[in-house]
C-alpha cells in the first residue's frame, strides 16, 4: 500500500499553484485532476476567495501540494485582497500553472506570466475550453516564443487532464527530480552509525524531530546500523562497541559535550550541517557562519525560522543563538526576528542572516532565500553550522564533508 500524500511532510512536497482570472475553471481543474471534489465549484464569480491546499501523489514527480487560488481581475477592496492571497501562494510556489478561460490569453495574463517568467518561476498554461480545440494562432505564437508550455483541457468532461499532469512532471524544477543525500555518501551498507538525540524540555513530546527521522531512514535504506543514544549515554555506547563508528551524528545544542567524548579519529558532525548541503548549500552556510569573525558592534543580524512555534525562555533561536553570538563575538549585536514563509525584502540591513534548519521548507524555496542573500551581498548560514561555530567546534564538524 502506498503512502498517502499528506503523510509526506512539506518539505519534500513541490507545490504548484493554480491560477488565473475569476471563473475561468480553476477548481474544477483541481478537482478533475485529483479526480475528487476538493475545492468548491459554482457558476458565480470570485467562488474560491481563500486558497485551499489539496495534498497529491503526482507519479512520477511524487507527493505534491496543489494551491487552488482567489481569482484575479477583480475591482475594489475583496479583489485586492483576493490578489494579494493569490500572490502569496505564487511567492512560496515551486511551479505555477495559469487557466485561461475559452476567450484566450488578455493584457493581465500576458502581463503577469512575463513578471512570473523574469523571476524565474516555471509557469504552463492551460486553456479551459467546453470542447477540445485548437488555441488562436495568436496565443500559440506568443506562449511559444516565450517558451511557455500549454495545454487545452475540458476540466469539466476532465478530458485531456492527463497531459497537464504529464506537463506538470516536465515542467517541474530539476531540484524535485533529483535525490540530495543526508549523510547516505558517508558510509557503507553495514556501518554504524551513531546518532546522539538529546531529550530534553525543548524535544517534541512521543516524536523525533524531522531532521533525525529522514537520517534514521536514510541510514536503514543504505543497509547501514543505526544506533541511537542520548547524548548522556553516548559515553557508554562508544565502550560497549567493539569497532568505532562510521560516522557519528549529533544534535547542534549538544555538539561541545559530544566532541569532548568523541576520539578525533571518529568522524562526527551534526544533523543542522547535513541539512545545510541537503536544502542548500553547505560552502555559503559555511561561508556565512565564518561572517562573525567580522561583526562588528551595532551590526545587525536576522533570525529566520520557517515555522511558526510556542517560544520557550531558552529558546533556541531567540534566546540561545544570540547569547552565543553575542559571547563570541564580545560584541553589542543587534537581532531582529521572523517567522514562517515570509522573508524580508530590506535583507541589505543584515550583516548575517542565520536560518533555521529549514524541515518545513523543501529544497527549491532554501535555495531561493539563499540566492536572494548572496544576490543583496548579506552572508547566511543556519542554525546549527553558526553553533558550531561560536562553540569553536565547526572545523571538525565539516570535515567529514570535505570542508577544511
Amino acid at each position: 500500500m502506498s503512502e498517502r500524500p499528506e503523510a509526506t511532510p512539506r518539505a519534500l512536497r513541490a507545490i504548484i499553484s493554480i491560477i488565473g482570472r475569476t471563473n475561468v475553471g480553476k477548481s474544477t481543474l483541481l478537482n478533475a485532476i485529483c479526480g475528487q471534489e476538493v475545492s468548491i465549484v459554482s457558476e458565480l464569480s470570485g467562488t474560491t476567495t481563500d486558497v485551499v491546499a489539496k495534498p497529491y501523489e503526482l507519479l512520477p514527480l511524487g507527493a505534491v501540494t496543489f494551491y487552488d487560488t482567489a481569482g484575479f481581475g477583480d475591482e475594489g477592496v475583496l479583489g485586492d485582497m483576493r490578489l494579494k492571497a493569490t500572490q502569496k501562494a505564487i511567492a512560496k510556489s515551486d511551479m505555477v500553472l495559469m487557466v485561461v478561460g475559452k476567450e484566450g490569453l488578455l493584457s493581465e495574463d500576458k502581463k503577469l506570466i512575463i513578471e512570473l517568467t523574469a523571476k524565474g518561476v516555471p509557469l504552463a498554461v492551460v486553456f479551459n475550453m467546453e470542447k477540445i480545440v485548437r488555441v488562436s494562432l495568436e496565443d500559440e505564437q506568443w506562449l511559444m516564443q516565450k517558451n511557455i508550455m500549454f495545454e487545452v483541457v475540458s476540466a469539466k468532461t476532465s478530458e485531456n487532464v492527463d497531459a497537464v499532469k504529464q506537463m506538470l512532471v516536465r515542467l517541474a524544477p530539476e531540484d524535485f527530480k533529483k535525490e540530495y543525500l543526508l549523510a547516505g555518501d558517508l558510509f557503507e551498507a553495514g556501518d554504524i552509525v551513531l546518532m546522539v538525540v538529546p531529550i530534553d524540555y525543548s524535544a517534541p513530546k512521543g516524536r523525533l524531530i524531522l531532521p533525525q527521522v529522514q537520517t534514521l531512514r536514510e541510514i536503514l535504506d543504505k543497509n547501514a546500523k543505526a544506533i541511537v543514544v542520548k547524548d548522556d549515554d553516548l559515553s557508554d555506547m562508544l565502550s560497549e562497541l567493539k569497532n568505532n563508528p562510521r560516522l557519528i551524528i549529533c544534535d547542534s545544542q549538544v555538539v561541545m559535550k559530544v566532541a569532548k567524548m568523541v576520539p578525533e579519529d571518529v568522524p562526527v558532525t551534526t544533523f543542522s550541517i547535513l541539512f545545510a548541503r541537503n536544502k542548500g548549500d553547505i560552502e555559503i552556510m559555511y561561508q556565512g557562519a565564518n561572517a562573525m569573525d567580522s561583526l562588528a558592534d551595532g551590526d545587525r543580524i536576522l533570525i529566520a525560522e520557517a515555522c511558526s512555534h510556542h517560544v520557550a525562555d531558552d529558546d533556541i533561536g531567540k534566546v540561545k543563538i544570540p547569547n552565543w553570538i553575542r559571547k563570541y563575538t564580545g560584541k553589542n549585536i543587534e537581532f531582529d526576528f521572523c517567522q514562517g514563509c515570509e522573508f524580508p525584502n530590506d535583507l541589505e540591513k543584515y550583516s548575517l542572516v542565520i536560518h533555521c534548519g529549514a524541515c518545513m521548507l523543501n529544497r527549491v524555496e532554501m535555495v531561493r532565500r539563499l540566492k536572494e542573500c548572496v544576490r543583496r551581498g548579506v552572508p547566511i548560514t543556519n542554525y546549527g553550522v553558526a553553533i558550531c561555530k561560536t562553540q569553536g567546534v565547526l572545523q571538525r564538524m565539516v570535515k567529514p564533508l570535505g570542508l577544511n
